[in-house]
């Protein structure tokens, strides 16, 4: 005759058995209960409801102004006779193209994107990098270095135009005092140097972003790396060029890609300090067009704002293709 505690057992081997392998577990068995929620004509409805306030301002704002603009530039558009807005096909792209100022914008252009790019990829990796490391006051070294970002580039601008200028500029006295020049230089007026100052400025503005971004991606290196890089002897340079630079490959080129736009579209910093003079010595693209609208042809500045959105999109598939081509290779 079975006893109680021989009944106890059968109990928990039969719990066991349809807990085990032969059984479904609980949690199983929940997660299989818990089904995706049907997809439904009212769902939908409300997602649509969702998203149209957003798509209706994108489409107001950003949409309809590119589509507006781009027809201007094959049309003769100036506020100066409204009454003839005829259809001129791609004569204002001709105009732009025979401007005199046009060679002296472009080669500014290349200048002002490439003369910044590599001093800010080169000193905001280095930042990065010491940032990585930790050491006291860090986090007040950081808000210091992530400060510049906060600032309006066109107050940037104001304030190194201050800062160059020929008379009470604190680069003339510090140059001065060190002995590097004998008299102040008209850094903004003098069209050998003005170039050179606003693509100074425009480097100390832009470190930032490149140290913010860089010091991101060195934050999901994994330590482990460096211990076992340490441990089969590498050093310094190598473990920067084997480890650390493969591993953020990726966020450097979207990180670069994202700056040469940015800079090729940042007119504020310019204006602030020369306005584009003197005589178009520091006009890029951009400001230039800017200053064709305000002359009110707007047909040729629509044609010059179509050529710039052009060039960045080769150059944004130029560059992605290669980046790719890149890291297939060292797969």
């Amino acid at each position: 005759m079975p006893t109680a505690s021989d009944t106890t057992e059968t109990t928990k081997t039969a719990s066991a058995g349809t807990s085990g392998t032969g059984g479904t577990p609980p949690g199983r068995s929940a997660q299989r209960g818990r089904r995706k929620p049907e997809f439904t004509a009212r769902r939908g409805f409300l997602i649509a409801a969702f998203m149209a306030p957003a798509a209706v301002f994108v489409a107001v704002f950003t949409y309809y102004p590119m589509i507006a603009g781009s027809q201007m530039a094959f049309r003769n558009w100036k506020l100066t006779d409204l009454t003839d807005t005829s259809w001129v096909g791609l004569k204002n792209f001709r105009d732009v193209f025979a401007d005199p100022a046009w060679g002296t914008v472009l080669g500014n252009t290349g200048i002002w994107v490439f003369g910044s790019i590599v001093p800010q990829l080169v000193i905001g990796f280095a930042l990065a990098l010491w940032l990585r490391r930790k050491f006291r006051f860090r986090g007040l070294y950081q808000a210091l270095i992530f400060f510049p970002w906060a600032i309006s580039g066109f107050l940037i601008g104001i304030l190194f135009r201050w800062m160059f200028n020929s008379e009470f500029g604190v680069v003339n006295d510090l140059l001065q005092k060190v002995g590097l020049i004998d008299e102040p230089v008209a850094w903004l007026a003098d069209p050998k140097t003005a170039m050179f100052a606003v693509v100074v400025a425009n480097i100390w503005y832009g470190v930032t972003f490149f140290t913010i971004m860089i010091l991101a991606a060195l934050q999901s290196i994994p330590e482990e790396l460096y211990e076992a890089a340490a441990l089969d002897g590498a050093g310094k340079v190598r473990t920067l060029f084997q480890i650390t630079i493969p591993y953020i490959r990726v966020t450097l080129a979207l990180t670069v890609l994202l700056r040469v736009i940015w800079i090729f579209n940042f007119p504020d910093l310019i204006f602030g300090m020369t306005g584009g003079g003197p005589n178009n010595e520091t006009h890029i693209v951009t400001t230039w067009m800017i200053k064709i609208t305000q002359q009110g042809d707007y047909g040729r500045a629509s044609a010059l704002g179509l050529i710039v959105v052009a060039t960045l999109l080769v150059f944004a598939v130029f560059f992605l293709l290669a980046t790719r081509e890149k890291r297939e290779v060292k797969s």
